[in-house]
């Protein structure tokens, strides 16, 4: 048992989780119609399996979209590992876009009371990796201190509204700059 006292997953149950998890995140990938059975049968696992993980559709599709929105999460360290910092919140910000737009399948399971707590699950963990990012362009000047980051993730919601199409790309490329040149540090 944990600490809170629900019962600890066994590593193998963890596995198959995590596998079903990236079956389901690429199938819905190419067909946000994908049966379970057919996640089930990609995966080499039985639908009882499946069921025993997400017992229904909704389940699975919320499970993903959280898995993944906890990948982006984590990959704001790699991201400034790989990038100056104000080149990591451009390039994390185009990552997180890309998934919003695809939403892989929460179609109408975006419009359920589950769907607005996995929503509502996510934007804490969001808000403080944009947080990451921030204090990383702070740190090396690029960035005035003092930015919210719940501001900065509703003022980068425009990525998610222009299509992902290479007219769309020029222009979020063009409002990054436009929101950057607001939040930069100025010389006084």
């Amino acid at each position: 048992m944990t600490d809170d006292g629900t019962p600890r997953r066994r590593a193998d149950a963890l596995k198959n989780r995590e596998h079903l998890l990236q079956v389901a995140h690429d199938a819905f990938a190419e067909s946000g119609t994908t049966s379970l059975n057919v996640i089930a049968k990609r995966a080499g696992v039985g639908a009882g399996t499946l069921y025993r993980h997400f017992p229904t559709r909704e389940a699975l599709i919320l499970a993903v979209y959280q898995h993944d929105v906890q990948r982006l999460v984590d990959s704001v360290d790699a991201v400034l590992a790989e990038h100056a910092p104000l080149a990591a919140f451009r390039v994390w910000f185009h990552r997180l876009a890309d998934y919003v737009r695809l939403k892989h399948g929460l179609g109408e399971a975006l419009h359920t009371a589950a769907a607005q707590d996995a929503i509502n699950e996510t934007y804490a963990p969001v808000t403080a990796a944009v947080a990451t990012l921030l204090e990383a362009c702070v740190a090396d000047g690029s960035v005035r201190p003092g930015l919210d980051p719940a501001d900065v993730l509703l003022l980068m919601g425009f990525l998610w509204r222009v299509p992902g199409t290479d007219t769309g790309r020029a222009q979020a490329d063009r409002l990054v700059d436009l929101v950057l040149d607001g939040i930069r540090t100025h010389p006084a």
